[in-house]
């Protein structure tokens, strides 16, 4: 679904992502895991066009969307959940989601997969006259992930959905990010929790310095010895 060749990130002259190249199949959820200042936020960037790439290419479902504005690449199918979720706090949580929506004009579809976030994240209906702003890390997050749910991804890129969360809160988000995956979602995950990632994804790759120093199954690479004494703290 999604093939990525030498992709290149730059920030004036700071190389971010060296010539990178991976590929996700559909339905697969892949890992993307590395230290801080790795390159991972900025490939899902790219990826997504909120960044534009120095190099490479980014061809998703057989299209070359390289160069398409982020619109349009949200309109191809792929959503990026950014890291600091991103709601906007002056409007209610109703409104996040309905902005997740935009670009789609089935309302009888849109309020059938609001209610669909509903019961994904129970809170939310809860809060749903609440302003985004007013709500907590964890809550923003659910958001984040239903605002883009509400979209109809064919591609989910997750950046970072446990950061700063409680481990109950964390639990509860990846029990629904495991839940959509079930669905056949395709879902690129970006995660500072190494262990986590690996424990719920079928693929990964392991970026250092921007580019990728691992790749594998993910269950192997849990029990890889150089992955465990970098990444799993073992």
């Amino acid at each position: 679904m999604l093939e990525v060749t030498g992709l290149r990130v730059a920030y004036g002259g700071i190389h971010a992502v060296k010539s990178i190249t991976f590929h996700i199949n559909e339905g697969e959820m892949v890992a993307l895991i590395g230290a801080n200042g790795a390159g991972k936020t900025s490939t899902l960037k790219a990826i997504a066009r909120v960044l534009d790439a120095a190099g490479g290419d980014v061809h998703f479902a057989g299209e070359d969307i390289t160069r398409l504005p982020a619109h349009e690449v949200l309109g191809r199918g792929i959503a990026l959940v950014p890291e600091g979720r991103g709601v906007f706090p002056r409007l209610t949580v109703a409104e996040n989601l309905m902005m997740g929506a935009y670009i789609r004009h089935d309302r009888a579809e849109i309020a059938r997969d609001m209610e669909q976030v509903y019961d994904h994240f129970p809170r939310l209906r809860e809060r749903e006259g609440q302003l985004a702003g007013t709500l907590s890390g964890g809550e923003q997050q659910m958001l984040a992930i239903g605002r883009a749910l509400m979209g109809r991804p064919k591609l989910l890129l997750l950046d970072e959905p446990s950061m700063g969360l409680a481990p109950l809160m964390v639990q509860k988000i990846f029990a629904v990010i495991q839940a959509v995956a079930a669905q056949g979602m395709t879902i690129l995950l970006v995660e500072q929790n190494a262990r986590l990632a690996l424990e719920v994804s079928q693929r990964a790759y392991v970026m250092e310095s921007g580019g990728i120093s691992h790749t594998g199954n993910s269950a192997e690479l849990l029990t890889d010895a150089r992955v465990r004494a970098a990444y799993l703290g073992e």
